[in-house]
């Protein structure tokens, strides 16, 4: 069990409302607070009605007998129902118009470009999957996937997804120390990676990392190489294979294997307070629900959207939000490779009005990043397409909010600021951008089917505006099942520290509309004059004091455990 700090204090204070643009509204799916609060006042009244309703808008092979089994901590969703996340991403869609529909644009940082329709996607994705059958991958197997942003990262997540294969995703920023560990602790048969990718110009080293990685790795027997930058490598005879060779005869014929729903789609790794990394179990059936309906809700997806969620493919903002769930919608998505500031700082806002991008979905990290670099930057371009920003990661503070809405939305896009973690899979909270006024630095209402409370430690709900801890009381779709090959750990962090409630390590509090403020990590509070203040205050107060830094160059987000 993990040590709780004692409770922590609010002391911000915001009262600016902005209500949904009365144009955005009236085409939204869901247009009013009145429709938000009857979804879900029924979603928490017949949570297993609403969730079935949903989950029956996706192809499943064989219905499910029983919603939800729930023996605490432990979780099993759609039981008895059979489905397949690739099929659900791609096959359901050649069906229709989309199948001619641009799935993934994507930019290479040097400036090449490549875009592959629906049709085309399948086609890439069922003859990798059977590159993988040819090296003995089977149903059940890990994959370990160690990639640049480049199209054949989805197309081997969707491969591995067709087959029944569990992949792991490691960011391509990662050393071969932190490759190694992740590799052994899943005890995965093969690499997927790539010769190098580009970041700031320069060729970033993964074939060699994978390399020195795999000589501490003996379950690893095949590696397939992707070549991106035409980097020198080695090539070890048997046991490396370039990606490209392989897809030449490779059949594009391969059907979908029907999987149980809770077949473990995928782990993905998060740095453990006791430095063994923490492999997060996703399955199958609940995470494809809910992605797929909190990427409709959220970001209110149209057909003719062009969405751009820029994280990387290595963190699950990636996996949930740049390929499952758009995916599952039939969403145009943007991918791009390299940094923001390559060749200059205007990258990102050239490839909105080059592409037409009309959803954003960026970092808080990122947003104070291109504040300090200068607006001068994003008013050299038209970003008129967008209709939608949204923030994801830590808390965003006001003033960082009130940026991206004046300079970057013209004051006329939406904000949805989304709470939610490695571990929940999904959006918990966030503003439906339709129904709900939004307040700069508030994650705002629960998504429908979403139980949260702020409690204090001994389980009690605290007052309006009462600092506590942040917890969610029932069980979610999306929601990790277990720590893999380690279930009494997921026991103890995630479900120990208030009996009966998950234990989300944020601080937060909730203002006399029921919105959620999220203030930050409870392990990383700090004490300021007898006042035990979260992250998100600190950074807000300092927002207003110092002035601000001339322009640096880019560093990723930092990320507190891990967080999307």
């Amino acid at each position: 069990m993990s040590q709780l700090h004692p409770d922590i204090d609010s002391l911000l204070k915001e009262d600016r409302l902005f209500e949904p643009p009365a144009s955005f509204s009236s085409g939204a799916y869901i247009k009013s607070r009145e429709d938000y609060d009857r979804i879900y006042k029924r979603s928490v009244e017949d949570p297993d009605g609403f969730w079935s309703e949903i989950a029956g808008e996706l192809h499943w092979f064989k219905p499910w007998d029983k919603v939800l089994e729930w023996e605490e901590p432990f979780a099993k969703w759609f039981v008895g129902g059979r489905l397949n996340m690739s099929f659900n991403c791609l096959d359901r869609h050649l069906v229709s118009w989309r199948k001619n529909k641009a799935a993934i644009i994507w930019e290479g940082e040097p400036g090449d470009t490549k875009t592959l329709t629906y049709q085309q996607l399948h086609r890439e994705v069922c003859k990798f999957a059977n590159v993988l059958k040819n090296l003995g991958i089977e149903k059940g197997d890990r994959v370990v996937i160690y990639m640049p942003m480049v199209p054949e990262l989805p197309v081997a997540m969707l491969a591995c997804a067709r087959i029944g294969a569990t992949h792991s995703v490691i960011f391509g920023g990662f050393s071969s120390e932190a490759l190694k560990d992740r590799i052994n602790d899943a005890q995965a048969k093969a690499v997927i990676t790539a010769d190098g990718g580009f970041r700031r110009g320069t060729v970033v080293q993964l074939k060699p990392a994978v390399d020195e990685a795999i000589t501490q790795c003996p379950t690893i027997n095949q590696v397939v190489v992707v070549q991106r930058c035409n980097n020198e490598i080695h090539m070890e005879p048997g046991r490396d294979h370039w990606y490209h060779q392989l897809m030449e005869t490779a059949s594009d014929q391969c059907e979908a294997e029907q999987l149980d729903s809770e077949h473990p789609l995928y782990i993905l790794y998060t740095s453990g307070t006791t430095g063994k990394p923490k492999g997060i179990v996703h399955t199958t059936g609940g995470y494809s629900v809910q992605t797929y309906i909190t990427t409709k809700w959220v970001f209110d997806l149209r057909d003719d959207d062009t969405y751009w969620c820029t994280a990387d493919i290595g963190w699950v903002t990636g996996h949930s939000y740049i390929v499952y769930g758009p995916l599952q919608n039939g969403a145009t998505m943007l991918m791009y490779e390299g940094a923001p500031n390559t060749p200059d700082f205007g990258r990102f806002w050239s490839i909105i009005e080059k592409h037409k991008v009309n959803i954003l979905y960026t970092a808080p990290t990122a947003i104070r990043t291109f504040i300090k670099w200068g607006e001068q930057w994003p008013l050299k371009y038209d970003l008129s397409s967008l209709r939608l920003l949204g923030s994801v990661g830590e808390p965003i503070n006001p003033e960082a909010w009130m940026w991206y809405y004046k300079v970057i939305g013209k004051e006329r896009c939406p904000i949805v600021d989304t709470w939610w973690q490695t571990e929940t899979g999904a959006i918990l909270i966030s503003p439906i951008p339709g129904a709900i006024p939004t307040k700069p630095g508030s994650a705002t209402l629960p998504f429908p089917g979403i139980v949260p409370d702020i409690q204090t430690r001994d389980g009690e709900t605290v007052g309006n505006n009462q600092g506590g801890f942040l917890v969610i009381t029932r069980p979610w779709p999306s929601m990790l099942r277990t720590i893999y090959g380690d279930p009494e750990r997921y026991k103890n962090q995630y479900w120990s520290d208030i009996p009966g409630c998950y234990f989300t390590g944020d601080g937060a509090r909730k203002d006399a509309d029921g919105y959620f403020w999220l203030m930050g990590r409870v392990d990383d509070v700090i004490n300021v004059s007898g006042h035990r203040l979260g992250t998100m205050e600190i950074e807000s107060a300092l927002f207003h004091t110092r002035p601000l830094l001339k322009p640096q160059s880019w560093r990723a987000p930092t990320r507190s455990r891990d967080r999307p």
